[in-house]
């Protein structure tokens, strides 16, 4: 492929209002629907985060509750974006899932689908920040009580498209019925994407996982991730691997943009050095929600690229995952920035 300039990117969109299916068949009332974790994040940030063990106090920059959970960031960026979103989530019965659910709704995500657990503790992530890197301490609470069958039928009929978020947090509540999931939202006529997350347990899936993957229409880990879930030592190795079962892969890579894969074709997708992170909790989640909105309006799988690119280094600005994701004007100027060059296969 050649490397257009910004000017012939075709990062053009209608309006917001226009997201619905075109063609025979009744609209889609959701745009996105969004399954995994919703969580409170307390986000820790500052030059050194480190705790000090033998009950020494450390005073860090700054301390806040936030937004947190794959899904729920995820879902937060892609309302920004226009889209119209709802989550399927698990939540306690207590003051965490209350906030968690409140803060979701609040930015327009429709919450009627979070299930409340009454005997689960709502999971709680802490991140402890030091700008490009951080560290993250979760308890999953009733994070890992979310299984396939909480996926309304109805809600599932009536959506364009199905996002899976932190499947290894999942993986032993929502992984047996996942793969039948994603071939009824297939049957459906509902596109699929998959974002695994990291591996806690440092198994990285199984038959399992196998079976979804070959029911996926998009896989979106980050270098590392794709590293491990492949087996390989080098990402151009473990291409291959993760697209044996007919998936298109977008691979995440940070500050050098990312790696799209269609079939024969592979593009390295990248933006200008934009300023120095302040935070990059939840950057690929929000980075999977711009990529989303743009296959939802007809982009081609680079270009919708681009877009995620440009959502995900927006969203380091501010601290924590949602605090400073654009909406769809200040995304797409920023994508006509992208710079899309054909990659070895």
């Amino acid at each position: 492929m050649t490397d257009p300039g910004p000017a012939d990117q075709g990062l053009t969109y209608p309006g917001a209002a226009d997201y619905g299916v075109t063609g025979p068949g009744p609209a889609r009332q959701v745009d996105l629907l969004v399954v995994g974790d919703c969580n409170p994040d307390v986000l820790v940030l500052g030059d050194d985060v480190t705790p000090q063990f033998g009950q020494q106090e450390k005073i860090v920059a700054s301390m806040s509750l936030v937004i947190g959970g794959s899904a729920a960031i995820t879902a937060v960026a892609a309302a920004r974006l226009g889209l119209r979103v709802a989550l399927v989530a698990a939540v306690g019965d207590d003051p965490a899932g209350q906030l968690a659910r409140s803060q979701v709704a609040a930015e327009g995500v429709d919450v009627a689908a979070v299930s409340v657990r009454p005997c689960a503790p709502t999971g709680m992530t802490v991140a402890l920040s030091e700008g490009a890197d951080r560290a993250i301490l979760t308890a999953t609470g009733a994070i890992t009580t979310l299984t396939a069958t909480d996926v309304p039928d109805a809600l599932l009929a009536r959506s364009r498209h199905l996002h899976v978020s932190s499947y290894f947090l999942l993986e032993r509540s929502l992984g047996p019925g996942l793969a039948a999931l994603f071939a009824g939202a297939r049957a459906a006529g509902v596109t699929t994407s998959l974002d695994t997350n990291w591996d806690p347990a440092g198994q990285w899936g199984d038959d399992r996982l196998r079976a979804a993957l070959a029911q996926t229409d998009l896989l979106l880990p980050n270098e590392a991730e794709a590293l491990r879930l492949s087996g390989q030592a080098t990402l151009a190795a473990a291409v291959p691997v993760l697209t044996a079962a007919g998936s298109r892969l977008v691979v995440k890579l940070g500050a050098r943009g990312a790696l799209c894969v269609d079939g024969e074709r592979q593009c390295q997708v990248g933006l200008p050095v934009v300023r120095r992170p302040i935070d990059t909790t939840g950057a690929g989640d929000c980075f999977n929600a711009g990529l989303i909105a743009g296959l939802l309006r007809g982009l081609d799988l680079a270009r919708a690229t681009a877009l995620g690119c440009a959502v995900g280094a927006a969203s380091t600005q501010a601290a924590g995952g949602t605090a400073s994701c654009p909406d769809l004007p200040a995304a797409l100027a920023l994508a006509l920035t992208a710079t899309i060059r054909q990659a070895s296969a």
